[in-house]
């Protein structure tokens, strides 16, 4: 049995499972989704940018509210989205750590973590 977004008495969180990543794909805990998403411990999201392949300090506020110790953005299959350096500023101050990675290995990386630390995914699934 599969336990989402259990809060675990020392502290770690057991957030959703990323099952598989192709263009334009991604599988949740069995649940398929075609477009954008955030990935929190407990829900999932539907992420819209204001610029498409760029990730700018309002495309991220929500996630920042939400005070993850770990924010991984899926930069694409191809890595085209681009973090802006003021969103790693705000992170930085925030205590939050950034990792951009093409889409895939940031699905491998946030499975990796996802039971140690506070995580959060932004998957973008295209280009």
């Amino acid at each position: 049995m599969r336990i989402q977004g259990y809060i675990l008495p020392e502290g770690g969180v057991i957030g959703l499972r990323i099952d598989g990543y192709r263009f334009g794909q991604v599988t949740i805990d069995g649940r398929k989704y075609t477009s954008d998403v955030i990935v929190f411990s407990d829900k999932i999201v539907s992420w819209w940018r204001q610029a498409g392949h760029v990730v700018a300090v309002a495309d991220i506020k929500e996630i920042a509210a939400a005070r993850p110790e770990v924010l991984i953005i899926g930069t694409g299959a191809y890595g085209a989205v681009r973090v802006l350096p003021e969103v790693e500023n705000l992170l930085s101050s925030e205590g939050i750590k950034l990792i951009a990675l093409p889409t895939r290995e940031a699905c491998e990386k946030y499975n990796r973590l996802r039971d140690k630390h506070r995580v959060v995914a932004a998957l973008h699934l295209t280009c």
